[in-house]
Formats: C-alpha cells, sequence, structure tokens
C-alpha cells in the first residue's frame, strides 16, 4: 500500500481538491485519483524531508498570530488602493534570518507571501539573506525585526 500511495494525505487532499474545483461524477473522481496517484509518486521521488515539530502549542500561535496578520494587512492593502495609494512607497528589504530549518524557512515563506503586500522574492541560503518586497515600506528596519521577532523566534522554537 505504501509503494502505491507513499504520501495518502496529500492524494487525499488532491482528490478533494480536484473535485471541489471540478464536477463531481464518475468521470472527475477517477481522473482526479490519477493524478492523485501522480502526485504521491512524485512526491515520493522528491524524498522530502519529514518535518519534526518540537512545539505543537507554538503552532496554534503561530496560526493565529498569522491569521490576525493577514486580516489586518488586507484591512491596509485595501485603505491603500481605495484611498488612492499616493503617498505608498514600494521597495525591497533584506533581512537576514536566524532561522535556517528547511521547513521553518518553507513555512515562513508561506506566510510572508500569503500576507497581503508582501512576496518572498529570494533567499540566499549561504547568507542567510531574505529579499522581500513590501507594498508600502515605510521603514525597513521595522520590517528586519518584525520578520525575525514576531515569525522568526516563534518557528525556531516550532522546528529547532
Amino acid at each position: 500500500m505504501s509503494r502505491i500511495l507513499p504520501h495518502p494525505l496529500l492524494s487525499l487532499g488532491v482528490v478533494a481538491m480536484w473535485l471541489l474545483l471540478n464536477h463531481v461524477s464518475p468521470g472527475h473522481l477517477l481522473l482526479g485519483a490519477a493524478v492523485a496517484l501522480v502526485a504521491g509518486q512524485a512526491m515520493a521521488a522528491l524524498e522530502p524531508a519529514r518535518p519534526r515539530i518540537r512545539h505543537w502549542d507554538k503552532v496554534v500561535v503561530l496560526a493565529a498570530r498569522v491569521i490576525l496578520d493577514i486580516i489586518r494587512s488586507n484591512v491596509a492593502v485595501a485603505r491603500i488602493i481605495l484611498g488612492g495609494g499616493a503617498d505608498r512607497r514600494t521597495g525591497f528589504v533584506e533581512i537576514d534570518l536566524e532561522v535556517r530549518d528547511p521547513s521553518a524557512l518553507a513555512v515562513l515563506a508561506v506566510v510572508l507571501t500569503a500576507t497581503p503586500g508582501t512576496a518572498w522574492i529570494d533567499y540566499d541560503a549561504a547568507r542567510g539573506r531574505l529579499l522581500l518586497h513590501v507594498f508600502d515600506l515605510r521603514d525597513p528596519e521595522e520590517w528586519r525585526v518584525t520578520v525575525n521577532e514576531r515569525y522568526g523566534r516563534l518557528l525556531k522554537e516550532i522546528f529547532e
């Protein structure tokens, strides 16, 4: 069973998403299952390292923090766009990250990109430096502190 479905939760998620995005029918169920089998095999071929979560209670704190930040950022971006955004300054910020764990970096990339107004652009693993694009950049130092203190410290507790 594990050779056919090496990542059963991934395969189940792919089938569920396929059916949600398409009409539910026997044909789509079969096609979604085929795509899910291929996705599971592809993931097995990549042999990703299994993340080790050390503090599950901190995951709940991180999730709550991210949800609140996304809501707050949605409101801020909407105000800028609806208000004309004449005084807005976009820009790039280089941030030296304290986080080094690959799983923590992946979660941080998702968090920063999912938050409206920010986008993870590049990461230099050798120097541990992130290039972040900010829609309304007022103080680059504030972003450096925010990313490392608000998310980085919590991700280190969860993964490292």
